[in-house]
């Protein structure tokens, strides 16, 4: 499909093409002020626009439209619109900016996979009732890496595990960064920011069998560890690993054996074995 586009600095956007609810508008000034939701698109910047997300490629941004995601806003390479018409169908006043890859990153202020960026409105967290009925949980303690974090919730989606916690310190799920490691899983499978540790006490009294990983003395060898009905599993902090005030709340402690070339792996790694081992 052939697309005509006019610069156009100042004044409403045309509908242009073959897709005649598509809102097109040509970007040729980084300085654009319809352009708020993509300038400068840092983790602190992100963390204060409180209300959206970013959605990176066009794959995150299909997945964000077939999660039920509302989008505000989409900033592209024009070789994206053929794929992504049919999509705003439903969204006839949701402006799409074009622009060109040097643009597009000038703009951003960061290398954007492929020229394609979309805001969208930040989904509500999934309600603590759904945590307390499910049988699999993982509870992330300050993980504060974002590809860690989107790399946890994708093995949770892809191995069965009913959804994830993240304590109050860690990584954002719906940052950019944690979206993309995820492959859009954040933006569906159930999460949910904890309050603190007496959310851990809360799904014990819910009937699950709070299972730590750590190096310490007494953990039971994964192998060897007889897997209850409902588990939470504990993942620690990158560096420190799980703190001493959630250690002493689980119920059990299991470690992967490993060979001793390495003293550990990387937490996404480790959760991934884990996972697999206790589903």
């Amino acid at each position: 499909m052939a697309y005509r586009l006019v610069p156009r600095p100042v004044g409403p956007p045309r509908r242009r093409g073959g897709y005649p609810w598509l809102v097109l508008i040509e970007v040729t000034d980084r300085n654009d002020a319809r352009l708020g939701d993509f300038v400068g698109l840092r983790d602190a910047q992100l963390r204060r626009s409180g209300g959206r997300f970013i959605a990176e490629g066009l794959k995150i941004i299909e997945r964000a439209f077939a999660a039920g995601c509302v989008p505000r806003s989409l900033l592209l390479q024009p070789r994206w619109l053929d794929g992504l018409a049919p999509l705003l169908e439903a969204w006839p006043d949701v402006p799409v900016h074009v622009a060109s890859e040097a643009l597009i990153e000038e703009i951003s202020g960061f290398h954007v996979h492929r020229g394609a960026l979309g805001s969208f409105e930040r989904p509500a967290e999934t309600p603590w009732e759904f945590f307390e009925g499910a049988r699999r949980v993982i509870v992330c303690e300050e993980l504060v890496d974002h590809a860690n974090t989107g790399a946890v919730i994708r093995l949770a989606a892809g191995l069965g595990w009913d959804g994830v916690l993240v304590s109050p310190g860690g990584a954002d799920p719906l940052y950019r960064r944690a979206v993309k490691a995820s492959m859009g899983a954040s933006l569906a499978h159930p999460w949910r920011r904890m309050t603190g540790a007496r959310d851990l006490r809360r799904l014990g009294e819910a009937g699950f069998r709070l299972v730590a990983a750590a190096l310490t003395p007494d953990a039971v060898p994964l192998p060897a560890y007889r897997v209850p009905d409902r588990v939470a599993l504990l993942l620690g902090t990158e560096g420190a690993g799980l703190s001493p005030a959630w250690l002493e709340l689980a119920d059990d402690v299991v470690t992967i054996p490993m060979t001793g070339a390495v003293d550990s792996l990387n937490v996404a790694t480790a959760a991934s074995i884990l996972a697999y081992a206790l589903r």
